[in-house]
């Protein structure tokens, strides 16, 4: 079992499906161990509550996504004794790095592509709640979402509008050279899943988001 991130709610380890499921003829595929982790800080009862909440909602935010058609992590198995996520492992490339290496037209499409896939999680009611392209995987030409450990049901617009922003925001700052034109594909991919109005509506809450931040800091520096 190999330990391939360590993040403040959860280790994450790359097994064989033989070896964690203990048969030997299981495929030997690799998957993904999320093992939401106790916190020695808060009350026994209270650490278990949360974890096993969050276990929960992230293995139905996972299932859920899958019958809208976004490409995720096929869940195996949900252990709540444990508080542990068994899950596809989805080997391919970062699109964080491969964006950086492919010609323009090659970016924009898989940009498109990445709006289609969060329309579609949207669609389902969802949102990722880290959208960055480090969490974006790029395997047999099709483009995965992953972690989804701060993903949460909520149909709303601000949320969405939230979800997308925070897109933005990383594009801004991983990809800045090209990033304007990078969300705008994006949001073109939106809407040939959401159609124009939601994409419309979408498009005035990052705004109104945005102003809200030009605000903000234009108050602190009053």
């Amino acid at each position: 079992m190999e330990l391939i991130k360590q993040g403040a709610e959860a280790k994450i380890y790359l097994v064989e499906f033989g070896e964690y499921f203990g048969a030997d003829l299981l495929p030997k595929e690799r998957v993904i161990i999320k093992h939401r982790i106790p916190k020695r800080y808060r009350i026994r009862e209270i650490d278990e509550k949360l974890r096993k909440e969050r276990t929960v909602r992230e293995a139905r935010v996972l299932h859920r996504a899958k019958e809208f058609g976004v490409n995720c992590p096929h869940v195996y198995e949900v252990n709540l004794r444990d508080m542990v996520i068994a899950m596809e492992f989805i080997d391919g490339k970062r699109l964080k790095e491969h964006l950086e290496e492919v010609p323009v037209e090659e970016r924009l499409s898989l940009c498109r592509e990445i709006g289609r896939q969060v329309g579609k999680l949207h669609e389902a009611g969802i949102v990722h709640g880290d959208l960055t392209t480090s969490n974006m995987i790029l395997r047999g030409g099709r483009i995965y979402l992953i972690d989804f450990g701060l993903a949460d049901f909520d149909p709303t617009l601000e949320a969405q509008g939230v979800d997308l922003h925070l897109l933005k925001r990383a594009m801004e700052s991983t990809h800045y050279t090209w990033f304007e034109e990078g969300f705008e594909a994006v949001l073109e991919g939106y809407a040939e899943v959401r159609g124009e109005e939601r994409a419309g509506e979408i498009r005035e809450k990052i705004e109104e988001i945005e102003s809200r931040g030009r605000y903000r800091e234009r108050s602190w520096v009053g």
